[in-house]
C-alpha cells in the first residue's frame, strides 16, 4: 500500500515528531502482504539482486548489504564481515532513570536528544516502509511499530516475520504503540565510527530503540527483547533466554526441557535431531590428546516438538500456583544459526525446510546466487578460506515441524556451557561431565553469572583468549536489558523460588574435559532424560560434584542399555585430566564467580539472594545451596 493517501496513522496515538516524520516523507508503505516485502527487499518485482546503499557526508555512497532472490527466499550478505554479528557492545541508553547501562551520553560526551532529531529528520526525507507488530505475541505481547527506509525492506521483512505482525485489515485505527523501532543505517558512519549502535531511549510512555546498522541481531531481534524485558520489569516477569522443546519417547513418554543460556550455548540445538554417522552411530567426542573415538550405537531417536528457539515469556497471566514454571514462544520466527551445518545431510530436517519452504525465507551470510537454492551449508567467508561463523536463517514457527504452541509446563530447566578443551598441561573451566543436578538455589547463582562460553560464534569477539571466562550477565539477557541487574535478579530468584517442582540441571557442550563432543553430549542427554521422565534423581546415586558449583553428578547413566562412561560424567576421572587439571579449572570457575556475584550485593538484593551469594563466597557445599531453596530431585 504505498503512499498512503488517507494517512491511517492519523488515529494512531503517536507523538508529534513522529506524526511530522510520517507526514514529511513524500512515500510511506505499510505493506499488504508479506509478499511485497519479499519484491521491495530486491528493489522490485522482477528483481533478482538489489544494492542496499546510502549517501553519507564524508564517506560517500556506502554500499551496506547485497541482497539476491533465490528460489527459496532472499540472500542477504553485508560487505563488512564486522556486520555479520552482534557487537556485544552496541547498546546504551538514554532516558532510562533506573539504569546499570551505559547511558549515551557518558560514551559520545554528548546529549542523544540532538541525535535522535536527526534521525528523524534523515528518515523524513527518505521513502520509508512502517510495520505494526505485537512485540511478544499477540496474547500477551505489547503493540510496536517499526520505521525504516524503503530500501532497507529486507530489514521490515526480518521484523515481520520475527514479530507477531499486524496486517493492515487488523489494525485498530486508534493504533498505540507501547515501543517504536527507528532504522538508519548511515548513521553508523556519520555519527558512530563504523560501529553497530543500538540505542534504547525513553521517550514519555514510549521505549524507543534507534537501530544504527542493518544487522537485524541487535535491534529487530534483541533491540525487542530489550522492550519486553523492560515492560516486564513493571509487571514482575521477565522473558528468559532459552529455547524450549517438548519429547515425546518411542514409548510414548514425553517431558518438558528448556534450555537457557548465552548465544551459543545450544539452544537452537536443543531442538535439532542428533548428527548421525553414515552407520548411525552417535559419535560421542574425540579425544584432543589420544584422538580416540567414542561412539554409541545406533538408537531410536525421539520425537521433537519445538516449543520456543530464543526468547520464552514468562508471563504472569499463564502461570500456575503448582510449583512448575510454564513458557511460550515470545516469537513468530527464529532466527537459527547453522554455523555446525558445514555439508549436506548433516540435519535433513532443516534441509528439507529451507530447500523447498512454504514461503520464501531470508537467509543471512550464506553463499548466494540470483534464481539459484541457497544452500545452508555454503556459508559466506568473511577472508578467503576462513568461513564467516554465523550463517543465519529465519524461519517463521509455522515452517517448522511438529512446532508446539504454549503456554507449555517445564520438567527440565536447563543450563548450556560452551566449555573449552581441559587437560593437565592447559587446565579450564571444562570440567563439568555430561549432565550435573542443580539445588534451585544454584541454579539462580548459575543466571547470575552466565558465562559467555568458549569460541562464541554468534558475538564479534575482539582478541580475546576463547578460554577466558566472560559473563554474559544476569539471565544471560543482560546485554539486551536497559534496567537494573539485582530488579533483574530479584525476579528470577522470585521464579525459582516458586518453581521449585521444576528440576534444574547443567549441560556442557563443546568439550567434556579432554573430549571434544560438539553438541552430542547435549543431545544424549536429552533422549535419557526423556527416557526417564519424571523419575527422582536420586536413584541414580548421586553425589556432589568435586567442586559445590557443579551441584551433583549422577553415578551412572544408560542410554537404551548402552553405559556412559564414567570419564563422561565425572572429569576428574580422566588419565588426562585428573584431579590436578579439575581443581585448577575449578578454580578459575570459582574465581570467576566470586567476581561477578559482587555486582549484586546491594541493598536492594533480596535477603535470600544476599545468603545465596554468601553462601558461594563462603565456600558453600552442595546441601548448604539445597537448605537455602528445598527442591526436587
Amino acid at each position: 500500500m504505498e503512499n498512503i493517501a488517507t494517512n491511517v496513522w492519523d488515529g494512531w496515538k503517536l507523538s508529534s515528531d513522529v506524526k511530522n516524520l510520517l507526514n514529511s516523507s513524500k512515500n510511506v508503505i505499510l505493506a499488504d502482504s508479506r509478499d511485497e516485502l519479499v519484491d521491495l527487499s530486491v528493489g522490485g518485482k522482477g528483481n533478482l539482486t538489489f544494492h542496499v546503499a546510502y549517501e553519507t557526508d564524508g564517506h560517500g555512497t556506502v554500499v551496506e548489504a547485497d541482497v539476491i532472490r533465490c528460489k527459496n527466499g532472499i540472500a542477504v550478505n553485508y560487505k563488512d564481515p564486522y556486520m555479520r554479528r552482534r557487537d556485544p557492545d552496541c547498546m546504551v541508553v538514554n532516558n532510562i532513570a533506573m539504569t546499570d547501562k551505559e547511558r549515551f551520553e557518558d560514551r559520545f560526551n554528548k546529549p542523544f536528544e540532538n541525535v535522535r532529531k536527526e534521525t528523524l529528520d534523515w528518515l523524513a526525507k527518505n521513502e520509508l516502509i512502517i510495520v505494526p507488530f505485537m512485540a511478544g505475541g499477540s496474547k500477551y505481547g505489547y503493540p510496536a511499530l517499526m520505521i525504516a527506509p524503503k530500501n532497507a525492506a529486507f530489514f521490515a521483512m526480518s521484523v515481520y516475520d520475527l514479530q507477531e505482525a499486524i496486517t493492515p485489515d487488523k489494525l485498530d485505527r486508534h493504533f498505540e504503540p507501547r515501543a517504536i523501532i527507528y532504522v538508519a543505517p548511515p548513521f553508523r558512519h556519520t555519527h558512530f565510527s563504523g560501529k553497530q549502535i543500538v540505542v534504547h531511549n525513553q521517550q514519555n510512555t514510549v521505549h524507543e530503540v534507534f537501530s544504527y546498522n542493518l544487522y537485524p541481531g541487535p535491534s529487530a531481534k534483541k533491540g525487542v527483547y530489550g522492550v519486553l524485558l523492560a515492560l516486564g520489569l513493571k509487571e514482575a516477569f521477565v522473558t528468559v533466554h532459552a529455547s524450549t522443546v517438548n519429547i515425546i519417547t518411542p514409548y510414548d513418554n514425553d517431558v518438558s526441557i528448556l534450555h537457557e543460556g548465552a548465544s551459543g550455548s545450544g539452544k537452537s540445538e536443543m531442538l535439532e535431531y542428533a548428527h548421525r554417522e553414515e552407520d548411525g552411530r552417535l559419535l560421542l567426542g574425540r579425544n584432543v590428546v589420544t584422538g580416540d573415538e567414542k561412539y554409541l550405537p545406533p538408537l531410536q531417536g525421539c520425537k521433537l516438538q519445538p516449543i520456543t528457539d530464543d526468547m520464552a515469556l514468562c508471563h504472569t497471566g499463564f502461570q500456575k500456583d503448582n510449583g512448575r514454571l510454564a513458557v511460550m514462544d515470545a516469537e513468530k520466527s527464529w532466527f537459527v544459526r547453522i554455523d555446525h551445518i558445514k555439508k549436506y545431510g548433516t540435519d535433513p530436517n532443516l534441509e528439507a525446510v529451507t530447500l523447498q519452504p512454504k514461503e520464501p525465507l531470508i537467509f543471512f551470510n550464506l553463499e548466494a546466487h540470483p534464481g539459484a537454492t541457497c544452500l545452508i551449508w555454503e556459508h559466506t567467508e568473511d577472508a578467503p578460506g576462513k568461513r564467516c561463523p554465523n550463517p543465519r536463517i529465519i524461519i517463521p514457527r509455522t515452517q517448522m515441524k511438529n512446532i508446539m504452541d504454549g503456554p507449555v509446563e517445564i520438567d527440565y530447566r536447563s543450563f548450556g556451557l560452551r566449555t573449552p578443551p581441559c587437560t593437565k598441561e592447559n587446565p579450564s573451566y571444562g570440567i563439568f561431565g555430561m549432565l550435573h543436578i542443580l539445588p534451585p538455589a544454584l541454579a539462580w547463582l548459575w543466571r547470575l553469572v552466565a558465562p559467555r562460553g568458549f569460541a562464541n560464534p554468534s558475538i564479534t569477539s575482539g582478541k580475546e583468549n576463547p578460554n577466558t571466562l566472560q559473563s554474559e550477565g544476569v539471565g544471560s539477557f543482560w546485554p539486551f536489558a536497559t534496567g537494573k541487574r539485582v530488579d533483574l535478579a530479584n525476579i528470577l530468584l522470585e521464579q525459582f523460588m516458586k518453581t521449585t517442582r521444576t528440576r534444574n540441571i547443567l549441560i556442557p557442550n563443546q568439550h567434556i574435559g579432554s573430549w571434544e563432543v560438539g553438541f552430542m553430549a547435549q543431545w544424549v542427554t536429552r533422549e535419557y532424560l526423556a527416557r526417564r521422565g519424571q523419575a527422582s534423581f536420586k536413584k541414580l546415586n548421586l553425589r556432589p560434584a568435586r567442586h559445590p558449583l557443579a551441584g551433583y553428578i549422577p553415578g551412572h547413566i544408560h542410554v537404551e542399555g548402552s553405559a556412559i562412561s564414567q570419564k563422561f560424567l565425572d572429569v576428574s576421572n580422566q588419565p588426562q585430566v585428573g584431579i590436578e587439571g579439575y581443581d585448577a579449572g575449578a578454580k578459575m570457575l570459582e574465581d570467576f564467580f566470586k567476581k561477578e556475584l559482587q555486582l549484586y550485593l546491594k541493598s536492594d538484593l533480596h535477603p535470600l539472594g544476599k545468603a545465596i551469594i554468601l553462601c558461594c563466597m563462603d565456600n558453600g557445599t552442595v546441601s548448604d545451596y539445597e537448605k537455602l531453596i528445598p527442591g526436587i530431585y
